[in-house]
């Protein structure tokens, strides 16, 4: 079993950044791969970053050039610069063994003022 814990978010002026960090423990050796995603108010969760095992990422276009996922041993982050108002939602990150099953962190809040 893999258990996750986010931590970083909080309150920044637009134009700002945060750095979102995703803790693993228990069984961290079996994450094959991590991504970052995002529920902004009244609206679905939608994906923003992934990850490999490989160090091979993708992001969601809103994002792409403000954002950066990386990993170092069981802790995966998620450098957010230039923020936006739009960017404001709660961030949660997952984890997937290498058997496809995911786990959920609890997620953190990012809100961005205008």
């Amino acid at each position: 079993q893999v258990q996750l814990v986010e931590s970083g978010g909080g309150l920044v002026q637009a134009g700002g950044s945060l750095r979102l960090s995703c803790a693993a423990s228990g069984s961290s050796n079996s994450i094959n791969s991590w991504a970052w995603y995002r529920q902004p108010p009244g609206k679905q969760r939608e994906l923003v970053a992934q990850i490999a095992r490989s160090g091979e990422t993708n992001y969601v276009s809103s994002v792409r050039g403000r954002f950066t996922i990386s990993r170092e041993k069981s802790t995966v982050h998620l450098e957010m610069n230039s923020l936006k108002p739009e960017d404001t939602a709660v961030y949660y990150c997952k984890a997937f063994d290498f058997m496809a099953r995911a786990t959920w962190g609890q997620g953190t809040q990012v809100t961005v003022a205008s």
